[in-house]
């Protein structure tokens, strides 16, 4: 297909309500005037990103900035005129597929997801690089997960479980989707390493990047799930335990210990601090 050439003219012109959804952000509050966004450029927790449709102009109130639909392609993506052009031309001729609300089952708290694609919003590597995480490893194993909690629009970095609900999390938000479960991670391996959350994961892939050719890995998600992990310890010749250095985190690994020989407690190098991820932090 042919590429459109759009002039700067015609690039203002293109909604920045449909530019933002073509590039998966949607808004929190959409009204006939205006539209208001949790900040695509930023991390926060209450929209002050608004956008005036009659004025086809954006302001971020955090920011104390704003401008013309190109202004903001290029703030976003950190790229050239030229190059948000290019972009625009894809929003403009709407041949593009934008991914369709995937509804989960609404848990207790009211969260629904209604998009998952790969983690590519600046707020949430940010987010990455402040607890010392290796985006590439993240990208391999999470996604970039948007959802409402009571009508309220969100996104987190997100670990999908067994029975298909989210781990959630961003710089403000610690929370999950329903149904609730651990997480299986399947190699082929004789190994199974054993984790408490989607971070001590990361933290340990990012600590160890070749590991993950060597090993299955069991996400607990929570450790009132130590009962259901025992029977996966089974297949395995050798089950290593990461599990977190609190008193329920140690409570469980003796537990694990207890009732399987095959289980080998590996937290030593970390031990003193709360987690992989809290030594992590601390060390490089």
């Amino acid at each position: 297909m042919k590429k459109e050439k759009l002039s700067c003219e015609q690039a203002r012109k293109i909604s920045i309500v449909k530019a933002l959804a073509f590039l998966g952000h949607l808004p929190t509050r959409n009204t006939e005037k205006e539209a208001w966004f949790l900040s695509p450029l930023r991390s926060e927790t209450q929209a002050s990103f608004k956008v005036s449709k009659k004025l086809n102009c954006w302001y971020d109130h955090g920011l104390g900035k704003g401008g013309n639909c190109i202004d903001l392609i290029c703030e976003l993506q950190n790229i050239r005129v030229r190059e948000a052009l290019a972009i625009l031309a894809q929003v403009n001729t709407g041949n593009y597929a934008l991914p369709e609300a995937q509804l989960l089952k609404v848990n207790e708290s009211g969260t629904v997801i209604r998009q998952v694609k790969p983690i590519q919003h600046p707020a949430l590597f940010a987010y990455l690089k402040s607890r010392k995480i290796n985006p590439v490893v993240a990208q391999g194993f999470c996604k970039e997960v948007h959802y409402t909690i009571k009508e309220k629009y969100g996104f987190s970095i997100g670990l999908k479980n067994n029975s298909g609900g989210w781990e959630l999390r961003n710089k403000y938000f610690k929370a999950s989707s329903s149904p609730k479960d651990l997480r299986w991670i399947y190699n082929g391996s004789q190994n199974l390493i054993v984790l408490e959350g989607m971070f001590d994961l990361l933290s340990l892939l990012t600590l160890f990047p070749n590991i993950k050719r060597e090993a299955d890995f069991l996400i607990l998600n929570s450790i009132a799930f130590a009962d259901k992990a025992l029977p996966y310890f089974d297949t395995y010749t050798t089950v290593e335990l990461y599990l977190d250095q609190d008193k329920a985190g140690r409570k469980t690994t003796s537990f694990f210990l207890n009732n399987n020989a095959t289980c080998i407690d590996k937290s030593n190098f970390y031990k003193v601090e709360k987690d992989i991820n809290a030594w992590l932090m601390k060390t490089h």
